[in-house]
């Protein structure tokens, strides 16, 4: 390029490359060199001087960008009827941005001097930057309802799904949604009652058959009870919340603490940033910093969003939606550690040693700006030399000297032995229908380890800290297993042809020995299973027991308070340790920390189980349409009634019931966890391989029920009993012959 470029030029540079906004990067793509940078450094001084840019360290970056999850003012329609709104939250010093609102079919009406909350995407346009679709209006919050919507010349109405409602809802002609006769629906109080004293409501999303995908975790929600309407005081006062600012607060916005979360992340509630120690007494060693939202500055003790931030106890996660612990206003907007804008904190700078061992730590109540918010994938392409444009320019300075920190971190738990278990999990992926456009495994990148260490060290100081300075909290506490569990561990590793000693203090180096001893068998996953189920559950509560999975002796929650409840107890805990304010734990907190730490516990296994169900549920509904298919496996649990079976290809879990086993009679042993035939003497056990056929799938139920074709490779007689004095091939190893042989245990008859 022969001439310099004009500041207006500069500028659409930055917005359309926000990560590529260093000096050299500018100078660059204009093609400026030699004697005209310093014309190019002239211009960018008068545009940080005139305030449309910033100097961030070495780079400039626009500081007009809205977060994602704004509060708008609607500005009313233009002459051709589009609907505009301005920022209420603005951070820049330049041109206010213009937003085009985007409704939809079931959005309310909007006019001019409404407030509302929306999901705002940055676009190229003529006359708007954003475009925002509509979550709510600020100061609204109609009351909600699932149900069955049934038709009349009128309208229709609305017959809850809920076991608990008492009445229907009455539904006008002009607010059905077009929802047809039998369809479910979802829709929303509409004013006050109408006949007969009935509630009006408004269709605002059909969800189609009951039994279809999109309706499956509506489901769930309803039925285990999970609370998913904000009372109008809790929407109000997240409503009323404002930006934090400096005040009481450290000034941390030139640290580089970049968020690093799934593609699809909801909410960013924890940064990180680390660097070489410069300490001569640290040759080798590390400075880390994770800096997590702090919900304590708006949900304060005794407050309706503290009353129903504990009534709720977690958010709860479903493929297509969550049900937040907080309202939008917070969890996806004030709260969340959003690219570019200023968000308040509470910090913990670790010092590791070049072995990765924790050698000291500090907390800090501060003001940060993250100025990427990443994705895993991404940051693990750039370590592995595919950097894109937003994580080029951070590579050297920011995302090497993460990974080299995760390095010593990585040796030091190599040290510990936590326990190392290799259980994929399943990702459920939707289509925009609702319908399941596949089931995957989740791949485990370093980028996902190196967040999870980071994030139990910042637990591990949270703890320490707390301990130190004798402020109570609430522990994450899991307890190591039964005795009686861990004998059926060892027989089930026993029969497998591993050992698991016996006659000392378990640790979880012992675990991981056998769990290492059995990967890459064929055992390996009956291994990790068993091993899993031997565990007890972990639980949250006062006293000081310590984590066995982890091998941590000092244990709490403390990274991600927008979600848990038990992340805020130990957030204000930190703010009275430190004396940062009145909305640390107050008096009363201390005396019910036990009955909170129960409720707590009782919530998240209630959002486990839900999302479970709902887990389910959808892959039934993926498998429903191949009856009849057949598919490879292997047995996961033995019950009387029948054999579970885990799919290679989904990880789905169906059921051989007695009758698909064959004609005979088979003894179940409860302790042995097996099944002999009583005419062949086949014994069916975990971990063997098998093939099925699908028999059925049920979406509405999630269950899955297999025909058994094959064990072990050898194929499984259908429909009759064995001729007597025929020699059948007996399926019964030496192993499982001889562990029956030593226990001698009684053995229960069991009818198909």
């Amino acid at each position: 390029m022969s001439k310099l470029p004009t500041k207006a030029e500069i500028l659409d540079w930055i917005e359309q490359n926000p990560t590529l906004a260093a000096k050299r990067d500018i100078a660059k793509a204009f093609g400026i060199k030699g004697a005209a940078r310093i014309d190019l450094k002239r211009i960018l001084k008068e545009l940080e001087a005139e305030g449309h840019l910033e100097k961030r360290k070495r780079s400039y970056a626009d500081p007009d960008r809205l977060p994602p999850v704004s509060v708008l003012m609607v500005t009313g329609p233009d002459g051709q009827g589009d609907l505009f709104a301005k920022p209420m939250e603005w951070q820049g010093s330049g041109v206010e941005p213009r937003v085009l609102v985007i409704p939809r079919a079931s959005d309310p009406a909007l006019g001019e001097g409404d407030r509302i909350l929306a999901r705002l995407t940055q676009v190229k346009g003529d006359d708007h930057h954003y475009e925002a679709r509509l979550i709510r209006r600020i100061g609204t919050n109609p009351k909600k309802v699932l149900g069955i919507f049934r038709k009349s010349t009128e309208g229709g109405r609305i017959v809850p799904i809920d076991k608990g409602a008492d009445r229907e809802w009455v539904v006008a002609d002009n607010a059905t949604g077009g929802a047809k006769d039998g369809e479910l629906v979802e829709a929303e109080q509409a004013g006050p009652k109408g006949r007969m004293g009935l509630p009006k409501a408004r269709v605002i999303d059909r969800l189609g058959d009951p039994s279809a995908p999109k309706a499956v975790s509506l489901i769930a929600i309803h039925q285990h009870g999970i609370p998913d309407d904000f009372p109008d005081e809790v929407i109000a006062e997240a409503d009323a919340a404002k930006p934090m600012g400096l005040k009481g607060r450290e000034d941390l916005r030139d640290l580089p603490l970049i968020t690093i979360d799934p593609s699809d992340a909801r909410d960013h509630d924890d940064a990180c940033y680390a660097h070489a120690d410069e300490d001569p007494k640290n040759e080798g060693g590390h400075v880390v910093w994770v800096a997590i939202a702090d919900v304590a500055g708006y949900v304060t003790p005794g407050s309706a969003l503290d009353r129903e931030a504990r009534k709720r106890g977690n958010s709860t996660y479903f493929p297509d939606r969550v049900v937040p612990m907080l309202p939008d206003r917070l969890s996806g907007d004030l709260c969340s550690l959003h690219e570019g804008v200023p968000r308040a904190c509470i910090a913990v700078r670790m010092v590791l040693g070049a072995a990765g061992n924790k050698l000291g730590h500090t907390f800090h109540r501060g003001l940060m700006r993250s100025p990427a918010s990443l994705h895993y994938e991404e940051v693990q392409d750039a370590i592995d030399g595919q950097p894109n444009d937003r994580t080029g320019p951070l590579l050297e300075p920011v995302l090497q000297p993460l990974y080299a920190a995760y390095a010593a971190l990585k040796a030091a738990r190599g040290r510990r032995q936590p326990l190392d278990l290799d259980l994929p999990e399943r990702r459920v992926e939707l289509a925009e229908d609702g319908t399941v456009k596949s089931i995957n495994f989740k791949d485990r990148l370093d980028a996902h380890r190196l967040i999870e260490e980071f994030m139990v060290l910042a637990n591990v100081a949270a703890a320490e800290t707390l301990l130190e300075k004798k402020v109570p909290l609430l522990f994450r506490i899991h307890e190591e297993p039964t005795p009686e569990k861990l004998e059926s561990l060892r027989e089930t590793a026993q029969a497998a042809g591993f050992t698991l000693a016996k006659g000392q203090v378990l640790q979880t180096a012992h675990l991981n020995k056998l769990l290492n001893d059995a990967a890459g068998s064929d055992e390996a996953e009956l291994i990790n299973l068993s091993t899993l189920r031997s565990m007890t559950q972990a639980y949250y509560g006062p006293a000081h027991i310590g984590h066995f999975g982890l091998a941590l002796r000092s244990y709490a929650h403390f990274t991600s308070p927008i979600r848990r409840y038990a992340d805020l107890i130990v957030h204000r805990a930190l703010i009275t340790a430190h004396g940062w304010g009145k909305d640390g734990l107050q008096p009363e907190d201390f005396e019910t920390l036990e009955q909170t730490g129960a409720h707590i516990s009782d919530t998240e296994r209630r959002s486990m189980v839900a999302e479970r169900d709902t887990t389910d549920r959808y892959l039934a509904s993926y498998l429903s349409e191949r009856v009849g298919n057949e598919f490879s496996g292997r047995i996961s649990g033995i019950a009387r009634f029948g054999v579970f079976v885990k799919l290679d290809e989904t990880g789905a879990d169906g059921l051989l019931p007695m009758r698909s086993l064959g004609r005979e009679y088979f003894h179940h042993d409860a302790e042995a966890q097996t099944l002999m035939g009583s005419d062949t003497g086949m014994i069916i056990s975990l971990g063997q391989r098998v093939k099925v056929r699908l028999a059925e799938a049920t979406p509405v139920t999630g269950g899955i029920l297999l025909e058994l074709l094959e064990i072990e490779d050898q194929k499984v007689a259908q429909g009759r009993r064995s001729p007597a004095g025929r020699s059948t091939p007996r399926r019964k190893s030496a192993k499982a012959k001889q562990k029956k042989d030593k226990i001698k245990r009684k053995v229960t008859r069991t009818r198909r």
